[in-house]
């Protein structure tokens, strides 16, 4: 028989997504600020328990929708679990957590108690919702890296300039645009549309204008690392 004082709680479990946009400059997160206990005025990722007749993707999705329009998110992968016994106050509660990306070009309605913030600056946060974030930054910080997954960042055109920022912001160092262009490019993600940005107040030559070969997340240089310049051999990832 087992003893009622050391029972084991009953698990709960619940879904939370990280949603990372670069605005103005730099990289941010979508969360909202709780009303209630436990730790209510705390910021919280977007998310909620897991419905009975739900998967965990669906659940995701429902979830977002209340926050942002899921319309406008360009990317959605599983993330991690997080199971630590304590992370939420008197109750056994597993999160499984997904990184969302939103491209720059949008700026998505939400409600009242939800804000965008720079994770360089984040607010006191709920429960473990600080190194969900952590672990979203690092896992878009590889992925660029490796992957195609600058497109989920980008608008459907682009500047080399323009795309270089959204780089910067998200890797949190400055990226050379000419370096960007060559590894992207040798790598078939880059292709000119034929045209133009319009002149800045400056003036001077037009800027070529790019899209991304393909809008899908792919895999497309394994063992390539970006690196910041200090660090770089040969100024980024080979």
């Amino acid at each position: 028989m087992v003893d009622a004082t050391t029972a084991p709680l009953p698990v709960a479990h619940e879904v939370l997504a990280a949603v990372l946009q670069v605005r103005a400059g730099s990289l941010q997160v979508l969360l909202w600020q709780r009303a209630l206990e436990p730790h209510a005025h705390r910021w919280s990722l977007p998310g909620g328990r897991l419905g009975p007749t739900e998967d965990v993707e669906t659940s995701i999705k429902r979830q977002l929708a209340e926050k942002v329009d899921v319309r406008q998110l360009s990317h959605v992968e599983q993330l991690a679990v997080f199971s630590a016994p304590g992370r939420v106050p008197d109750e056994r509660v597993v999160a499984t957590a997904f990184l969302g990306l939103v491209p720059s070009d949008v700026d998505p309605g939400v409600p009242a108690d939800t804000r965008w913030h720079p994770l360089d600056a984040l607010p006191d946060t709920a429960f473990d919702h600080e190194s969900i974030v952590g672990r979203a930054r690092g896992r878009l910080s590889a992925k660029l890296s490796y992957t195609n997954i600058g497109f989920a960042l980008a608008p459907p055109v682009f500047t080399v300039s323009a795309l270089r920022e959204l780089y910067s912001a998200a890797l949190g160092y400055r990226v050379s645009a000419t370096n960007l262009q060559r590894v992207l490019a040798r790598r078939g993600l880059l292709e000119p549309t034929g045209d133009t940005a319009a002149p800045g107040r400056a003036g001077g030559r037009p800027a070529a204008l790019f899209r991304f070969t393909q809008r899908r997340m792919a895999v497309t240089d394994p063992f390539a690392v970006f690196r910041p310049p200090n660090q770089a051999r040969s100024g980024g990832a080979s």
